[in-house]
């Protein structure tokens, strides 16, 4: 730090001549992030709670009582109006948070953790931190969580059983009903990883393009991560961990003397917490309603069904199962992946690289014409390396 500070215009020139080095959502050529630009509204929104503190409900109790009406709205999206939970930073927040809460709930020696392989890397960060031991299970040719595998996985040392809603890597469902069954009968804590998913599935599900379950209509789930800085358009940070009621919330509930004479209890990971991403989630869900976000959804989808029938007609091109949202994998049969993404990159394209495949997730910032661009180069590209050949 230089000992004379600069003058506001000083700062903001320079501000802007580092940003120019981000890519921008605007070029619709960003196809490898799951969250967009947010709505307007949100943006005006967010300077309204910027100084707020959600960890002290004494000095900001409109700001508490949004939260509560927001995560109220995201129960009900989720099919419980009676969830009980906070506006957190995100979705590695809301599963380590799940798996602490499932911990505090256990008894014995309970310390593993069945889950996909497809799950999000988050749980290997709560693993670490809560010491517990991750069973990963294959997947089946669905890429969804092999149901067989958890049975004969399960044991008396099991803790937790997660599904995931929409997976990072193919926006695959897990069969979560059945998931649901198995928790039930076993007496284990079930939690549902539905970041993505969650503010796309119920949509889908309006227009008869979803017919399984994923939330808390199976009585077996116990907690669900959803982030609304995804497909939610609200800016980051915005993720949400939701429990079936607050009972649960209340295991990890924390008295601080210093705050309220003792009278709160803090039910989370931080306890100073901005409250301009509620105030913001409160926002976007009253601003476009259901049927707002039914539209959103809609575009996407319809994108992500035409790029998926376009590259359903290059020769070079596998595609690993058909999109149940707006998230495509597939494979190159001649070429390798990692080769191919480099040679978009230099396009100025922005894909996501998995082991197994490259990732598309097809964003209310994508439009058809830009997908039809991103495909003319990826053929181009694939033409280019077979007359290398």
């Amino acid at each position: 730090m230089q000992e004379k500070g600069l003058d506001e215009k000083e700062v903001l020139e320079a501000l802007e001549k580092m940003l120019r080095k981000d890519a921008a959502y605007s070029s619709g050529k960003i196809l490898a992030s799951m969250c967009s630009e947010p709505l307007e509204l949100t943006k005006k929104v967010y300077t309204l709670a910027v100084e707020k503190n959600l960890g002290d409900e004494f000095l900001f109790p409109g700001s508490v009582e949004l939260e509560r009406k927001t995560v109220s709205m995201l129960g009900i999206l989720l099919s419980n109006p009676d969830a009980s939970g906070h506006i957190v930073t995100g979705g590695t927040e809301a599963n380590i948070t799940a798996l602490w809460v499932a911990k505090k709930l256990s008894e014995g020696d309970r310390r593993e953790v069945i889950l996909p392989e497809s799950a999000h890397f988050s749980f290997e960060r709560a693993a670490d931190i809560l010491e517990l031991k991750l069973m990963k299970i294959p997947l089946t040719d669905e890429f969804k969580i092999d149901t067989y595998q958890v049975k004969e996985t399960l044991n008396h040392k099991t803790l937790a059983i997660v599904g995931v809603a929409g997976s990072t890597g193919l926006g695959v469902v897990d069969p979560i009903p059945e998931l649901s069954d198995i928790a039930l009968d076993h007496d284990v804590y079930l939690h549902v990883d539905a970041a993505f998913g969650g503010f796309v599935l119920p949509f889908l599900q309006d227009m008869g393009l979803y017919g399984g379950g994923f939330d808390f209509e199976s009585p077996g789930v116990k907690s669900i991560t959803i982030d609304p800085h995804k497909m939610g358009l609200c800016p980051i940070p915005a993720g949400g961990i939701l429990f079936r009621d607050s009972s649960l919330l209340s295991i990890i509930g924390k008295s601080v003397d210093y705050i309220g004479r003792g009278r709160l209890k803090f039910t989370t990971l931080f306890g100073t917490r901005p409250a301009s991403p509620a105030v913001d989630v409160w926002a976007a869900m009253k601003s476009l309603g259901r049927s707002g976000y039914r539209t959103i959804v809609k575009n996407c989808m319809d994108n992500a069904m035409r790029l998926y029938e376009d590259l359903k007609r290059l020769k070079d091109v596998h595609l690993l199962v058909k999109p149940t949202m707006n998230i495509i994998g597939f494979s190159c049969s001649k070429v390798d992946d990692g080769l191919v993404v480099d040679r978009l990159l230099e396009r100025g394209w922005a894909l996501s690289l998995f082991p197994t495949h490259i990732r598309v997730v097809v964003m209310p910032h994508t439009n058809a014409q830009h997908l039809k661009a991103f495909v003319s180069d990826l053929e181009e590209v694939l033409e280019s390396f077979e007359n290398h050949v």
